[in-house]
């Protein structure tokens, strides 16, 4: 009976053991493309609430090396990874990349529940929108538009509100395609285009142009919201030019 027990402990734990393996095979990124988050834990991840990047990069490293300490505890507390996707509870500081990124194309799939409120960070900027379109609460601010606006562009800018209503209903994930070159941001959501070649404007101090470089970083705001599938690639210049060249036509 023993040898018998033993042996289906065994085989139960190497059954879970080749289920993590296959599981971390699922992602992959697609050609050009690297994975942002690994399926399994927060490698690659750091806290970090909503706080000017500027602020932060005119600190010496030692400074900013204290404030990035006293914000990390957070990200256990808040974030876990679950059956390969990046879960929050609707609390704490922001998911933060630990590389910074300038020119990039950025793809990423999200479900989240009734009366959230989300977003992506571009260069540690506010934001590509999320939120629940049903929510009468919120119809003020235009959340009845849908998600994957710049929000914090100012009132009337193009890119603020989404050309189309892309969201999907509760309980199914939704797949964001963003592309960000200088300063200028298209975004596609499930495959729909709802910011097309808009200016990104700097919400710390908009007198002065988008950051060149910072950090993509997932929001937290009063509801659960999972993530997976978060692949970028790094624009080259030539790539770049051609897509300001199109904006400037505008």
């Amino acid at each position: 009976m023993k040898i018998r027990l033993l042996a289906v402990l065994a085989c139960s734990a190497m059954a879970a053991l080749c289920n993590t393996t296959a599981h971390a095979k699922d992602v992959k990124a697609p050609k050009g493309f690297t994975a942002l988050f690994n399926g399994k834990d927060l490698t690659g991840w750091h806290s970090m609430p909503h706080f000017n990047p500027s602020d932060l990069k005119a600190l010496s490293p030692e400074e900013q090396a204290k404030k990035k300490a006293e914000w990390q505890p957070d990200l256990a507390k808040h974030w876990s990874a679950q059956n390969g996707e990046l879960v929050n509870d609707g609390h704490g500081h922001f998911a933060t990349t630990d590389k910074e990124y300038k020119d990039i194309e950025l793809l990423i799939d999200y479900k989240t529940v009734p009366k959230a409120d989300s977003g992506i960070y571009l260069r540690a900027t506010p934001q590509v929108q999320i939120w629940d379109s049903t929510e009468e609460a919120k119809f003020n601010l235009g959340c009845q538009k849908g998600s994957g606006g710049l929000w914090n562009n100012t009132a009337g800018a193009p890119g603020k509100d989404p050309l189309v209503l892309a969201d999907k209903p509760f309980g199914e994930w939704n797949h964001f395609r963003i592309i960000q070159a200088g300063d200028i941001t298209t975004v596609y959501l499930n495959d729909k285009l709802v910011v097309d070649h808009a200016k990104m404007e700097n919400f710390w101090d908009r007198s002065k142009p988008l950051l060149e470089e910072g950090p993509i970083q997932l929001q937290t705001h009063g509801g659960e919201i999972r993530w997976r599938n978060i692949f970028i690639r790094e624009i080259p210049a030539k790539e770049r030019e051609k897509i300001l060249k199109k904006a400037a036509k505008k």
